[in-house]
Order: structure tokens, then C-alpha cells, then sequence
């Protein structure tokens, strides 16, 4: 049975970004282990399930503009499916009993598949400075490369700056050399500036004025050319050509992510 453990932080991750993954990780029968720094449960981002700032917020993610009163809103359906699978991750055995990427006994080599969740929330700022996640990931990530390799890393939004800040012994990103994709900075600022009477600087992570996560990945690659964009609305994910690693946007990718995910874990474990 392939084997899939999610690095996290305590609070602030993505829901759609967590659970619809999740969902397809375990409908493909992988085994699934969540951790967190302490062994603590996680909890996704209150303001994308609950309120106001769900509808807002949902929307923003998807890049789809907010209804009138009248319309029928099918992508308001699409995020109550996302809900329901929340709450059934958020139910689960995996969810409730993390493992604990502190723990001087941790580690990660004895999984086929790391997955990195984004989230806007600063709480996510815990895994994505953490030098112990950074030591484990230099580690693993080598190990995806093609075409021998029988690991994989699978990565959307906030959760590639993980590895663009997790450091090579010759202090190079992971990522250099790699091609991958992040929130564009497109997409942020837009949600930045459209959200900010209400939210403040919640759409940007490490506060206002601060780079954003585009420009951060950026910054660590071989060649700017190796950040893969696209400002489409339609799902989009970026598959390396020498690493088993695979790399999306926002929440809008997440289900061809999820698919690009299983059939990689299937082939390397076959």
C-alpha cells in the first residue's frame, strides 16, 4: 500500500487544499499520515469554511467573481462539496491521531509520497520556516530524482515555498533546477487588494509590503523561466521533467492535482 504524509502547520492551511487531496489519496487506498510540529490536530483556515469571508474568500481562491442575490451559484455547490470533505478528513482516524514532525524519532523516507497544503493564514508561516521540515525535505527531495527514483513530492501554493526555502548542502534551493509552478503573483495581489478593507493583509502571509510567493520561488530557481504560469481559469499543474514532483496553483488545481498525484504514486510504487 503506497504511503502519503502531509507536512503542516498547527493552523492556517488551504481546506481545499488539505481535504480534496485527501479524499483522493484515500479513494485511490493509499495510507494516509498527517503531521504537525508537536503531534498537535490541525485546523484548516476558519475563514474558508465559516461566515462572510467564506463566500468572499472561496471565491478569490477560484477566481470566480462574487454572484448577485438572484443567480445560482453552482461554484457555491462546488465549495459545499469541499465542506463535506473537510469534515470527513477533519472525522478521520489520519486526521485526529497526527504524527509529529518534531519528534527526534521523525521521518519521511519510509513514505512514497510528501504533500505540502498552501494557506494564506500566517499560522502557515510554522511549517514553511521550520529548519526541522527544511532538514527532512533536503533529505527526501533528492530522492524523487527521474528516472530511477521511487519518491515523489506533490506541492500547491504557499506549500512550495517550503521547498523553495528548504536548503541543498551547497545552499541552493531544492527547487533549483526544478521547473514548478505557485500562487502567481497575479492572483495574490488581486485577492490582496480585494479583500483588504475587510481581511487587511491576510492575503499576504508575511504582511503587507512583503514579496510575494511567486516572486519567492522565483527568486531560487536556476532560471526564471523554470516558474511554469498561467493566469487561465482552467486547472493547471506543472510536472517536472527530472523529479517526480508536481506543482499547482491555488485551489482551482487541486482535483487535476490530486489525479496527477495518484497515477505518479501508482507508476513509482508499481
Amino acid at each position: 500500500m503506497a504511503k502519503v504524509i502531509f507536512l503542516m502547520a498547527d493552523y492556517g492551511h488551504d481546506p481545499s487544499e488539505t481535504a480534496v487531496p485527501f479524499t483522493a489519496f484515500k479513494e485511490a487506498g493509499f495510507q494516509v499520515t498527517f503531521a504537525t510540529e508537536n503531534g498537535n490536530v490541525p485546523r484548516c483556515d476558519a475563514k474558508m469554511l465559516e461566515g462572510v469571508t467564506q463566500m468572499i474568500l472561496v471565491r478569490f481562491s477560484s477566481g470566480t467573481p462574487l454572484p448577485s442575490r438572484r443567480s445560482t451559484d453552482p461554484v457555491q455547490g462546488a465549495k459545499k462539496a469541499v465542506v463535506a470533505q473537510y469534515k470527513t478528513m477533519a472525522a478521520s482516524p489520519e486526521w485526529n491521531a497526527p504524527a509529529a514532525w518534531s519528534a527526534p524519532s521523525f521521518g519521511i523516507d519510509g513514505f512514497d509520497l510528501v504533500f505540502l497544503p498552501g494557506g494564506h493564514d500566517k499560522g502557515v508561516r510554522q511549517v514553511i520556516d521550520s529548519p526541522v521540515v527544511h532538514g527532512l525535505l533536503a533529505s527526501y527531495f533528492p530522492q524523487t530524482r527521474k528516472p530511477s527514483a521511487k519518491k515523489a513530492v506533490g506541492a500547491v501554493c504557499h506549500g512550495v515555498m517550503v521547498l523553495s526555502e528548504t536548503r541543498r548542502p551547497d545552499g541552493r534551493s531544492v527547487l533549483h533546477g526544478v521547473q514548478t509552478t505557485a500562487l502567481p503573483k497575479r492572483f495574490e495581489q488581486l485577492a490582496f487588494w480585494g479583500t483588504r478593507l475587510l481581511l487587511g493583509d491576510y492575503y499576504k502571509t508575511y504582511g503587507a509590503g512583503s514579496e510575494s510567493v511567486q516572486e519567492s520561488v522565483t527568486r531560487v530557481l536556476e532560471k526564471p523561466e523554470d516558474f511554469r504560469n498561467s493566469l487561465a481559469p482552467a486547472p493547471f499543474v506543472v510536472e517536472d521533467e527530472g523529479c517526480n514532483y508536481i506543482s499547482a496553483r491555488f485551489p482551482g488545481d487541486v482535483d487535476l492535482l490530486g489525479e496527477k498525484l495518484v497515477a505518479l504514486v501508482k507508476t513509482i510504487t508499481a
